[in-house]
């Protein structure tokens, strides 16, 4: 896997999103998950029905790694205590987990899956 980023930061000090290659679109077929860690974060790529979703990938209930659960039309199910994540919103959909995923920006350019780290 090749990971490339960028960082800008503006002649005013505002810094733009950094965005991180983390592979080609055909790398990751429609009901597949991908795991990779950029610096600190562990982050889950889902495709889900061809479009491509990325999240945390630990569980927020009882830190799981998201990556071995299930990946269905409802989002993902942690492999412990069965919580889906919706992959869209971040949001838990049933107990145990009530806490959300962090969501990234997701763009597709030039058939290069990238995310927004920052």
């Amino acid at each position: 896997m090749r990971l490339t980023h960028l960082k800008v930061i503006t002649n005013t000090g505002e810094i733009l999103p950094e965005w991180v290659n983390v592979c080609k679109l055909n790398h990751l077929k429609k009901g597949e998950m991908l795991d990779f860690d950029y610096k600190d974060k562990k982050i889950l790529l889902a495709n889900l029905d061809g479009k491509i979703y990325a999240s945390d990938r630990t569980c927020t209930h009882a830190d799981a790694d998201l990556s071995t659960g299930i990946l269905t039309e409802e989002g993902v199910t942690c492999p412990l205590h069965l919580s889906t994540f919706n992959l869209k919103t971040g949001m838990p959909e049933n107990l145990p987990a009530e806490i959300p995923l962090k969501i990234y920006n997701v763009k597709i350019e030039q058939n290069e899956i990238y995310i927004e780290v920052n």
